[in-house]
């Protein structure tokens, strides 16, 4: 036997001498301890437990609401997430908008500077041809007068003589008038 075993023969014996189990409690033991427990299940379950489902329900629905707060949260920063991207393709579109006005706006600066430039060169070239129309002129009256000088002066040496001015003048005339319809 064990040690245990002999204590509990031991303590029998002198209690009276006959063995009891140590594990069984008395009787008295167990009608005390069951009317107490009747009586704190009782207690218990008339003002702890409603204490206490009333805490839970409170906590429960703490944490139901702050669910629902960080839903609702959620549900707004997905708004503002898709506003900002809205936004953002919004400005993407103005930014390849104004692109595309300020390529438009050089194009049409490009080609309003291209005609000024054509109308310019088209002028000057005008101006150039009235200068070297105006240089010929010039020139073929000069030439004119030389040679009517020269066809005076030769004239006078085969003729001998000197006719008077107007004479000579209309004889140069019609020379030259000739020597053009010639050329």
């Amino acid at each position: 036997m064990n040690l245990l075993n002999t204590v509990v023969l031991a303590a029998a014996e002198a209690e009276g001498g006959q063995a009891t189990n140590p594990i069984l409690p008395e009787p008295n033991e167990i009608i005390w301890g069951a009317l107490s427990f009747a009586v704190l299940f009782f207690l218990i379950s008339k003002f702890a437990f409603p204490a206490v489902k009333k805490g839970m329900d409170a906590r429960a629905a703490k944490i139901q609401s702050s669910l629902d707060e960080a839903e609702r949260t959620r549900d707004e920063a997905n708004t503002i997430l898709e506003e900002y991207r809205r936004q953002l393709a919004d400005a993407k579109n103005e930014s390849a908008r104004i692109i595309e006005e300020a390529r438009q706006s050089a194009d049409k600066l490009r080609q309003d500077l291209k005609k000024q430039a054509e109308a310019e060169v088209a002028e000057i070239k005008s101006r150039a041809q009235e200068d070297i129309a105006s240089q010929v002129e010039r020139a073929m009256g000069d030439l004119r007068a030389r040679v009517a000088d020269m066809t005076i002066e030769l004239t006078e040496k085969v003729v001998q003589r000197n006719l008077d001015r107007e004479t000579n003048l209309a004889l140069i005339e019609r020379f030259i008038d000739e020597v053009d319809n010639a050329a």
